[in-house]
This record gives structure tokens, C-alpha cells and sequence, in this order.
């Protein structure tokens, strides 16, 4: 699955995502992604919640077409931070 398929999916599921996604390495035929997810939704809760609001936004292909998704959540202000 093309990274601008997976940052579509993910900013259609949760509202008002900002989303980077990109390539992170090849292994053979199996693409590594790498997403970066800004989200107002994220506001109060863990990591592992951000996380998996984020796996519900792409829904059945995490486990046919996403091979490997490495994932950095924030909240808009968590952003700013560290940017």
C-alpha cells in the first residue's frame, strides 16, 4: 500500500488528523512505513489509545496491505513542542 493510500485512510478515520507518512525501508517485497499523526482526537488519552484509534482508522488493512507501520502520535500542542 502506497504511503498516500495509509495518510488518506488514517485522516478520513480520525477528525481533523494531520498525517505524514513515508517509506522507512525495503525488506525484499514488503514496504516499511513511517507515520506521523497529529490529532485533536488524541487530547487525554494514552498512547496506546492514540495508537489504536489510528489502527481503527485503517481498519482490515493493517493486516492485509500494511506490512510494517512504525507510528509517532502527538496532540496538536504535544506537536508544537517538539517542533
Amino acid at each position: 500500500m502506497e504511503p498516500d493510500e495509509v495518510a488518506a485512510l488514517i485522516e478520513r478515520g480520525i477528525d481533523g488528523a494531520s498525517v505524514a507518512v513515508e517509506p522507512s525501508r525495503m525488506d525484499h517485497d514488503d514496504v516499511h512505513l513511517r507515520a506521523v499523526v497529529v490529532a485533536p482526537a488524541f487530547e487525554g488519552l494514552s498512547l496506546v489509545e492514540q495508537h489504536q484509534l489510528v489502527y481503527e482508522a485503517l481498519g482490515e488493512h493493517m493486516t492485509t496491505d500494511i506490512h510494517a507501520l512504525e507510528l509517532s502520535t502527538f496532540t496538536p500542542e504535544e506537536y508544537e513542542a517538539v517542533t
